[in-house]
């Protein structure tokens, strides 16, 4: 497996990561718990040490079967990603409510690795205002 240094933490990312989009399904329409977690502790028994998954994903399922996959051992051995679902969100309080929640699903004390998802334009400046990053500052990469 090939890794990638990570400049600011240091950490090294395997080049490929897990992404729980689209996990194997059962006839019922739910995820396969047995599936899913043969195919992702594969993949990290491989060398992949990249999870990602999201609030959205199986209708809210994926975050769930992955902090169960990601037990007896392996939460240590990724760095998780999730990420924060912006359409859902109103206030400052919602983002903490809702990592709260991630992190019940996810079965663990801590997310590497939060991304901020589906963002839009209007869904930047909404996040603008309730200072999603702790500063009033947050512009756009081409605002001069």
């Amino acid at each position: 497996m090939l890794y990638r240094k990570m400049k600011n933490s240091g950490k090294e990312l395997s080049i490929l990561g897990f992404g729980c989009m689209r996990l194997p399904m059962l006839k019922s329409g739910y995820v396969s718990l047995c599936l899913s977690k043969q195919m992702i502790r594969y993949a990290i028994d491989r060398g992949v040490n990249y999870v990602d998954t999201a609030w959205p994903y199986h209708n809210g399922e994926s975050e769930t079967i992955l902090g169960k996959v990601l037990q007896d051992g392996y939460r240590e051995k990724v760095n998780l990603a999730t990420k924060l679902p912006t359409w859902l969100i109103e206030s400052r309080e919602d983002m903490d409510k809702y990592l709260d929640e991630q992190l019940k699903k996810l079965q663990t004390d801590h997310i590497d690795y939060y991304l901020i998802h589906a963002l839009s334009t209007d869904r930047w400046e909404i996040m603008k205002k309730l200072d999603m990053a702790g500063s009033s500052t947050m512009r756009w990469p081409t605002d001069e």
